[in-house]
């Protein structure tokens, strides 16, 4: 059982670091395509601030994943050996055709996935997935709005300065911009992780009675997820920072601290929120501040395909996962 335990908490940080590499963009895009750093300075600065969320925050998301979406009563080892490889395989597609998909739902979609395939409906902790299921619509939307807004206050603040000295303003203030989304992103993404091996812990008797996340589990996570942005997913990079909308570095600005206020907040109240679904709003929200026809609406729309499709792709993955690990009779 620990050999499967220890394979099964590789299998997740390995995880975390895939969702370190697709979420790469959402850190760094806006910053690279301003030209405020460059792609490698960028994936330095983002990784860092992605390991400093470590020491800022709690666990409330992690205690949502590891709680509140599965009953505890029905997780296995298998089970959840079945959800990571769904997931990651969803993710890995993805990123590699460069859509800016939600890891994290890709996990949740995994665990719904292997939960049905287990134990049937029964298994799925209905408020959980609706809370989760409802900002699916609402991340986007609310980094849309406040995007749109933080760019009207930021250009009426600006109204009287020139092009040149706006310009030079907020590249330096869009490296403060990028540093919060990063701790943002941190926050609520490797907490994700954190949640499952906890899940996976607790389940096969390694955490005792009481369900807590370990300190070796959260900076494990923390380290995977700040690697993994150091790889960088440049095709997901040039799909959301070069070919969405122009940015310039007020842009960049603007989206950035819309996206990071949101998911700060949402990681207060221990919603595991998509911060590519909320940075790719708010990118969306910025650009239309100059006209709607800034935004290519085309690849706005398969982007939004991509995330309808995440929690049922990765589900019938993890699913099918499941029937071929139960064939295995693997322990747990």
């Amino acid at each position: 059982m620990l050999i499967l335990v220890i394979i099964i908490v590789i299998l997740a940080l390995l995880f975390d670091f895939i969702n370190g590499m697709n979420d790469a963009a959402n850190s760094v895009a806006t910053i690279v395509s301003t030209r405020v750093l460059s792609p490698r300075q960028a994936v330095l600065w983002a990784a860092f601030f992605n390991f400093a969320a470590a020491f800022l925050f709690g666990v409330h998301v992690a205690n949502t994943i590891g709680k509140g979406i599965i009953d505890t009563k029905v997780v296995s080892a298998p089970m959840i050996l079945a959800t990571l490889i769904g997931a990651i395989i969803w993710s890995y597609i993805c990123t590699h055709m460069g859509f800016p998909i939600s890891v994290s739902h890709s996990l949740v979609g995994g665990l719904v996935g292997a939960a049905l395939a287990k134990s049937g409906i029964k298994a799925l902790i209905m408020s959980g997935l609706l809370k989760i299921s409802l900002f699916i619509v609402l991340a986007p939307m609310i980094g849309l709005f406040l995007g749109y807004l933080v760019m009207i206050l930021v250009m009426w603040i600006c109204r009287k300065r020139s092009p040149l000295t706006v310009d030079h303003w907020f590249r330096r203030l869009q490296l403060l911009s990028a540093a919060l989304y990063s701790i943002g992103h941190g926050t609520n993404d490797a907490q994700k992780t954190m949640g499952i091996i906890a899940m996976l812990l607790f389940s096969t008797g390694y955490l005792g009675s009481t369900f807590y996340v370990p300190l070796w589990v959260i900076i494990s996570c923390y380290l995977a997820i700040s690697l993994g942005t150091l790889s960088g997913g440049w095709k997901v990079i040039e799909t959301l920072g070069m070919k969405m909308t122009k940015l310039k570095p007020v842009h960049g600005f603007s989206a950035e601290t819309a996206a990071a206020t949101s998911i700060l907040f949402s990681t207060f109240l221990g919603i595991p929120v998509s911060t590519t679904h909320t940075i790719t709003g708010a990118i969306i929200g910025v650009g239309a501040t100059s006209r709607l026809s800034a935004i290519r609406w085309g690849l706005a729309y398969r982007i939004v395909w991509a995330w309808i499709l995440t929690i049922p792709g990765s589900a019938l993955i993890s699913a099918l996962c499941w029937y071929g690990i139960s064939l295995l009779h693997l322990p747990g």
